[in-house]
């Protein structure tokens, strides 16, 4: 007896379609909350606060510990060439265009982003989502707009401090141990980093991991089956499918901006 079974794999497509649809339909629903959002912004206040603290420490450390790397690695490398004083720029540009956005987002998936699809989905299993739907309070505009737009913003302040953290660890190592001359330090990365073409490219990265991140991590909490197996394979969705998407989208937005 063959294994194959075509409505198998019909199910199975139209489950996938179905899947597509509901993201794209709660996509747009959360895109259309901003200026209700901006109204009662004093929610998303206390979720940017919410999500900055849950994040920021393990940000911190890791862009100073990566500083540290890239300032060895860099050095050693760039000595082969006598290039040596041209270490910050190496450090700065290997921040602010790629590590830091790509990393912090990362991070969020797996620090914010659990945690709120946890959130959420332990809501929709002790049943407060469906009491706010019967007494005629749209859960999407009080429940998921506040955290979508919270995520969106508190992402490329995290990538900020992930770069400037990288950084102070790329001088720590280069400048205070190994002895580059600072003002060349400085100097290179004041000259040889532009602010719209570097600075902006990463700019533009971390705000579109910060969309995928968090509705990603929002999709998955409230599509969750309400059990707590369901909560827990929802939050490992989420640092599944946002891992992956940022790092396909860093592909394809690095491709379009040095196309560009």
């Amino acid at each position: 007896m063959s294994w194959y079974k075509p409505a198998d794999l019909g199910f199975g497509v139209r489950r996938q379609l179905a899947g597509l649809g509901y993201g794209a339909r709660l996509f747009g629903r959360l895109l259309a909350t901003l200026l209700p959002a901006l109204r009662r912004f004093a929610l998303v206040r206390d979720q940017i606060h919410f999500l900055g603290n849950y994040s920021l420490a393990i940000i911190a450390v890791s862009g100073l510990f990566v500083g540290f790397v890239f300032g060895l690695q860099g050095y050693y490398t760039l000595q082969r060439y006598g290039s040596s004083e041209a270490l910050g720029l190496l450090v700065t540009l290997s921040l602010v265009r790629e590590l830091g956005p790509v990393v912090t987002a990362l991070l969020f998936a797996g620090r914010a982003g659990t945690s709120l699809t946890a959130e959420i989905g332990l809501m929709k299993a002790g049943e407060q989502i469906s009491v706010m739907e019967m007494m005629a309070v749209d859960p999407v505009q009080r429940i998921l707009a506040p955290r979508f737009w919270a995520g969106v913003i508190t992402i490329p302040l995290l990538a900020a401090v992930f770069s400037a953290m990288g950084i102070i660890g790329g001088w720590v190592v280069g400048v205070l141990m190994i002895g580059v001359d600072a003002g060349s330090f400085w100097s290179q990365i004041q000259g040889g980093v532009d602010v719209w073409k570097d600075v902006g490219n990463g700019v533009i990265k971390s705000i579109v991991f910060g969309f995928t991140v968090t509705f990603v991590a929002l999709l998955q909490g409230y599509g969750a089956q309400p059990t707590p197996e369901g909560v827990a394979s929802a939050t490992t969705r989420t640092v599944v499918v946002a891992s992956l998407a940022v790092l396909g989208l860093d592909f394809i937005l690095t491709a379009m901006m040095f196309t560009i």
